[in-house]
């Protein structure tokens, strides 16, 4: 008894340590939407220019996922994240000291390589120390955790900007980057011993293609990547960077004004996160309902930025960047949904083949949207609204169509 009380407590003792890592993975997400106007002058960007900067975080860690599910299966991961850990340490001091646009790319470059990992690296983790059935509510809580790191993104950054700058608070976030991973080293171990173990029987291990080959070969793992792909488009689109943009240029509010708004957003989505296994269970009793519920409400609520969010007053706004928050959470449902899907011994792989769509769509939301507002400013210097509401317009229009076809997927459910 008292040793499994001591397992019991080392499992979350790991998730303490894993949590500081992906506070800081969620941190370099969102944290250019704040800095974005002083990063551009400095730097001396264009529109289009900023969204690649943001963007080749998200195209790098998107690519990133290919050769890491099966080294998270195989090397393990605490080695994969701690080795992952130096290069965003190294990006992060590399991009505040940039000088142009050449050296903050490659920053950010190694910044989306090294963050790349952790998520599912944890989930992994997660998958050898907590059952199928606990599976989902450790990952919400995950998620929620990590989004302390886009609060720090905002509001708090916006003032250790006002009082350090953006160069001197990105090189704070480099070092201490490199202190949490010397703890994950350290600390984090991949399984708890042979006998304690909270999976199923793993089956023999499959080899990389074949693990791929199980996972593509099934049809609902594509419905799920593409509800993936549109719902973290649609929240990066507002949280990772033009959400900032659009409130300062469109809305009219003070950068100090932009960070609580988006503040609202990382609120409402750790709300969402804490709650969101127990709506699975208790209302929906389906992951599959839980997400498609909430990915149809963050469509409704997304289409403010067609308009109607320009003149709304402080509360209303307010409002809507905290339910944007609460309704993203349902996402979190992605990870149970393909934990269901596949056996344990190529969990890694299924996680990191997913989440290779998830950063996919950030990445292509927020170049795509830069491309439109420079057309638009372009044509109609003066039509700054227009811009932003014909870009929104992107994933708005992905995600209508990827909450369509998930109408027709399987629903995996644990009870």
């Amino acid at each position: 008894m008292h040793e499994q009380e001591r397992l019991r407590r080392q499992r979350w003792f790991i998730f303490f340590i894993l949590a500081l890592v992906y506070i800081m993975v969620y941190f370099y997400r969102v944290s250019l939407a704040v800095v974005a106007k002083d990063v551009s002058h400095d730097l001396d960007l264009t529109p289009a220019q900023l969204g690649s900067l943001s963007s080749i975080l998200f195209y790098v860690y998107a690519a990133a996922q290919i050769p890491l599910g099966p080294m998270i299966d195989r090397l393990g991961s605490r080695v994969v994240i701690s080795c992952s850990g130096v290069l965003t340490a190294l990006g992060g001091i590399l991009f505040s000291q940039a000088a142009n646009m050449g050296q903050a790319m490659a920053g950010r470059v190694l910044i989306g390589i090294g963050t790349a990992s952790v998520l599912m690296a944890t989930f992994t983790i997660f998958s050898h120390w907590f059952t199928k059935q606990e599976f989902g509510k450790v990952s919400g809580m995950m998620v929620a955790t990590g989004n302390l790191g886009n609060l720090a993104g905002t509001a708090p950054l916006a003032l250790a900007v006002a009082a350090v700058g953006w160069r001197n608070s990105f090189l704070s976030a480099g070092v201490l980057q490199a202190v949490v991973t010397v703890l994950v080293f350290g600390l984090v171990r991949d399984r708890p011993p042979v006998t304690e173990r909270h999976e199923e029987e793993a089956p023999a291990r499959l080899g990389m293609l074949e693990a791929w080959k199980k996972i593509v070969s099934n049809g609902d793992f594509w419905l799920l990547a593409a509800v993936a792909f549109a719902w973290y488009g649609n929240y990066l689109a507002v949280q990772g960077l033009w959400g900032g943009p659009y409130l300062m240029e469109v809305a009219r509010l003070s950068r100090e004004e932009t960070g609580r708004m988006l503040m609202y957003t990382s609120l409402g989505f750790i709300t969402g996160s804490l709650m969101i296994d127990h709506v699975a269970r208790r209302i929906f009793h389906s992951y599959k309902k839980t997400l498609l519920v909430g990915q149809l409400l963050l469509l409704l609520l997304m289409t403010n930025f067609l308009g109607l969010a320009d003149k709304m007053p402080t509360v209303a706004l307010s409002a809507l960047f905290f339910g944007l928050g609460l309704c993203v959470s349902s996402g979190v449902m992605i990870y149970p949904i393909v934990r269901s899907m596949f056996p344990v011994a190529i969990v890694g792989t299924a996680l990191t083949s997913l989440n290779f769509f998830v950063l996919l769509g950030a990445a292509s939301v927020q170049q795509g949207m830069g491309i439109v507002i420079g057309a638009v400013a372009k044509t109609t210097p003066e039509a700054t609204a227009q811009a932003y509401h014909s870009a929104f317009q992107l994933p708005i229009g992905a995600l209508a169509f990827a909450a369509a076809m998930f109408f027709f997927a399987k629903d995996y459910w644990e009870k």
